[in-house]
């Protein structure tokens, strides 16, 4: 099987510098999500016709097994896929997508390849209530035998509701022999990739179609608005298939999975969520509202109270994190250790049952179990040009306020006294304290403000 795949159009619709095919969807290229499809078909040969915006195409999405046709000018889909036609393979059939029709599913795909065999042409037509604004399938005695594009349509063929999606499946050696005898003469004055219907009747060679299971699998996106539209179809689709398997979502229109979301039992998702990347919720994972977690994973039972944020990280089971805590890159956490509001922890680990639950900065720190991080706390990990690692023993009591300078390690069941500015190791069970004198000064006057002449 070859692919191709047409991503040369411009999109002016869209109103952006960007070009269209590189506009995201969940979170990844709409060219990238018909790549993904097109590999799941197990397809030999995938050629991407590109052209406007072209090389930030190509630096974008490249990959060992695409080729790229350039089109240039852009003179219709017949001609963009006459540009790819030197490179496929001629024994095999032809699969044409687009890379603006993001949603196509393999398993429609592989129906219309079946429907193709080895010998027909393929098409994949929908049934709207309103076609308005698509080619239409036009058929005598059942059988199709021609499409005609809405501008060329008179008015009795914009009454069929049967449409084109533009998506077939052609023999290459036929498609190679049909494409340079193709016409301009229509509306648009391009050369129509429909038009190889009617070659295909004259040759007699049977012309079959078949349909997706949804409309909304053949939609193209031209504008910002249908990139919404789409947006939510994609993420409902995702929330379904969540609730298939047993998550909770307060509400299935309010979240965002921008990768891949894996779901234990009874894992509950409170609105606004926002999921990158690959993440993985264990059994019984509660996540608060307006949360964004990215390449993490949560161990069974663990909380995740609202507004924080999780990006490269491990909790542990029963673990308790915010609200508005960051866990940053190279973080990870063990059983039920607390992170509370407003702490941020960067590469470091923290063991079981551990805790910082206030206003606490960890970066670059190895802790063990059973620590307690009292609020104003910060590890001082960067001199101005290299990272330094802080310890902390199991069993150890930072008090608030407290200046880890790294590197320094402090000793198992040690304790810190409060406003410690700790710059060499703290011994094991010793209380170690670093603080000014206090002194009451008699007499002493606060400064008042002059009057002004």
């Amino acid at each position: 099987m070859n692919v191709v795949i047409l991503a040369a159009g411009q999109g002016k619709r869209m109103r952006s510098d960007l070009p269209k095919v590189l506009h995201r969807l969940a979170g990844k290229p709409l060219l990238g999500h018909v790549l993904d499809t097109a590999r799941e078909t197990g397809a030999a040969k995938i050629c991407v016709v590109y052209g406007h915006g072209g090389e930030q195409v190509r630096a974008a999405l490249d990959a060992p097994d695409l080729t790229w046709a350039l089109q240039e000018p852009q003179l219709g889909t017949g001609h963009a896929v006459l540009q790819a036609m030197p490179g496929a393979v001629s024994s095999a059939s032809t699969l044409v997508l687009y890379g603006d029709v993001p949603l196509i599913r393999a398993s429609t795909l592989r129906r219309l390849i079946k429907a193709a065999g080895v010998d027909s042409l393929a098409l994949l037509t929908a049934h709207l209530d309103n076609p308005q604004g698509y080619g239409r399938i036009v058929r005598a005695d059942g059988l199709v035998t021609r499409i005609v594009e809405e501008k060329d349509a008179d008015d009795a063929e914009k009454a069929i509701r049967e449409i084109n999606t533009g998506i077939l499946v052609a023999p290459a050696a036929a498609l190679a022999r049909w494409l340079p005898t193709l016409g301009n003469r229509n509306a648009q004055g391009e050369y129509y990739l429909t038009d190889i219907v009617a070659l295909a009747v004259a040759e007699g060679m049977p012309v079959v179609t078949a349909h997706p299971d949804e409309a909304w699998e053949t939609e193209g996106i031209n504008s910002k608005a249908q990139l919404a539209m789409l947006e939510r179809v994609y993420q409902r689709n995702v929330a379904e298939r969540l609730m298939e398997t047993g998550a909770t979502l307060a509400d299935p229109a309010r979240i965002d999975v921008r990768g891949e979301l894996v779901c234990g039992r009874d894992a509950a998702i409170d609105v606004n969520c926002v999921f990158e990347g690959r993440v993985e919720l264990a059994d019984c994972v509660t996540i608060g509202a307006n949360c964004v977690l990215k390449n993490c994973r949560i161990g069974s039972g663990a909380r995740i109270a609202p507004f924080c944020h999780i990006e490269d990280a491990v909790v542990g089971a029963g673990g308790i994190i915010g609200p508005y805590a960051r866990l940053r890159p190279g973080t990870e956490l063990g059983r039920e250790v607390h992170v509370g509001n407003f702490v941020e922890v960067k590469n470091s680990s923290i063991a079981d049952h551990s805790k910082a639950n206030h206003l606490a900065y960890i970066g670059d720190a190895t802790i063990g179990s059973r620590v307690n991080v009292g609020a104003g706390t910060i590890t001082c990990n960067y001199d101005g040009a290299n990272k330094h690692r802080t310890v902390i023993e199991d069993d150890a009591f930072i008090g608030s306020d407290t200046q880890l300078v790294a590197p320094v390690t402090v000793g198992r069941g040690a304790t810190l006294g409060a406003g410690t500015t700790l710059t060499r190791d703290a011994p094991p069970d010793q209380l170690t304290v670093s603080r000014a004198k206090q002194l009451s000064i008699p007499g002493w006057k606060r400064p008042v403000k002059k009057k002004k002449d």
